[in-house]
């Protein structure tokens, strides 16, 4: 059901740093160590809140080798938007 995917996406935006790493996607695909730049946690730490993220699915995560690339996934969040009007 819809309301259980946008249950868990609410509860991965109820965390004021996972809503800022979203709003930095926004701007396309980043690497794990630039969004790591833009906060003062440990990469342990940003580790869980992607975890979050990409558990709910509003966040695709791509290996290119050793480094972790995060995108927004823009069809769940146009899902979301459209549910929220």
């Amino acid at each position: 059901m819809e309301f259980t995917k946008y249950a868990l996406c609410f509860k991965a935006l109820g965390d004021e740093t996972r809503v800022e790493i979203i709003n930095m996607l926004r701007s396309g695909k980043m690497c794990a160590c630039k969004i790591l730049e833009k906060f003062d946690i440990t990469q342990p730490t940003l580790s869980y809140h992607m975890k979050h993220l990409t558990d709910s699915g509003l966040v695709i995560v791509e290996k290119e080798g050793i480094w972790n690339h995060y995108s927004l996934n823009k069809e769940l969040m146009d899902s979301l938007i459209n549910f929220l009007k």
